[in-house]
């Protein structure tokens, strides 16, 4: 293994470690593609390799991965960590600080769908804090077409269908009294 392939794995697991929540390849590839630390074909690479290595892990929802940082992948970065350059790693710290509301709120609103049973298809939205679970509602529909608009409309209104339901919930308990 060169240098070089070492540097950008210990990069994308002090990322990971950095901060509470997953990180998509998008987001990864901002920053270390971004940046000219690497090119695509290197970066792809590497997450394989840090996946084989069962140092990172990836959940793959619809078309988009989200990774994170196995225990594993923190004890090898706790015993790697001097080899990143302070500059590299004050690169990372300065990035996640300007990205991190961003970077969260993309991760945390998540749609996926698949097929049912009886030609229709299942919708997953999920609403997530941190850790977290806040909403996990499924969806059955007649049709991929409209599967794919709840995805992409859930991205924009989660927030508000929570805050209804809630609502909703809510004032049903309070007038039943």
């Amino acid at each position: 293994m060169s240098d070089a392939t070492t540097l950008y794995k210990l990069m994308v697991l002090y990322m990971l470690n950095r901060i509470d929540f997953t990180m998509t390849y998008s987001q990864l590839s901002d920053f270390i593609l971004g940046k000219g630390y690497t090119n695509y074909f290197q970066l792809q690479n590497t997450l394989v390799e840090l996946q084989d290595a069962q140092l990172i892990h990836t959940e793959k929802i619809h078309s988009t991965s989200y990774y994170s940082i196995t225990p594993q992948g923190r004890e090898t970065l706790d015993f790697f960590e001097n080899r990143l350059s302070k500059a590299i790693r004050d690169d990372i710290e300065v990035w996640l600080k300007d990205n991190r509301l961003r970077i969260r709120d993309e991760v945390s609103v998540i749609a996926d769908f698949y097929p049912g049973k009886k030609k229709d298809f299942l919708v997953n939205c999920r609403a997530l804090e941190k850790d977290t679970v806040l909403i996990d509602l499924t969806l059955n529909v007649p049709d991929e077409a409209q599967a794919r608009a709840i995805c992409f409309q859930w991205k924009k209104k989660a927030a508000d269908v929570y805050g209804y339901l809630i609502g909703e919930l809510m004032r049903s308990e309070t007038s039943d009294n």
